[in-house]
């Protein structure tokens, strides 16, 4: 409340707290169902809401470790105009 703001920079992961599979979707989600949306509690702090992706639906488990991409979100307009947001996916392991 100080009015005083700044600049954080966030690690964009964290882990899965809750999900939901979507088969009823808003328009012009239909071409991607049925997808999941998870709330993701990240290693900074606060929670987001998010599309996931890179995962079916049955490997999703509470407490999995995701990290944020950048991603296609939907397309618009007659001109098909690509919206991009971020979703998350599961951590991409080496070795």
């Amino acid at each position: 409340m100080s009015g005083q703001l700044g600049h954080v920079t966030m690690t964009g992961r964290g882990e899965v707290y809750s999900f939901t599979t979507m088969y009823n979707v808003p328009k012009g989600f239909e071409e991607q169902k049925p997808y999941s949306v998870a709330l993701i509690k990240l290693d900074d702090g606060p929670m987001v809401t998010a599309q996931l992706t890179d995962v079916d639906s049955p490997d999703i488990k509470i407490g999995m470790r995701v990290e944020m991409v950048t991603r296609k979100l939907r397309e618009e307009g007659e001109e098909g105009q690509i919206i991009y947001g971020y979703k998350f996916r599961p951590v991409l392991t080496t070795g």
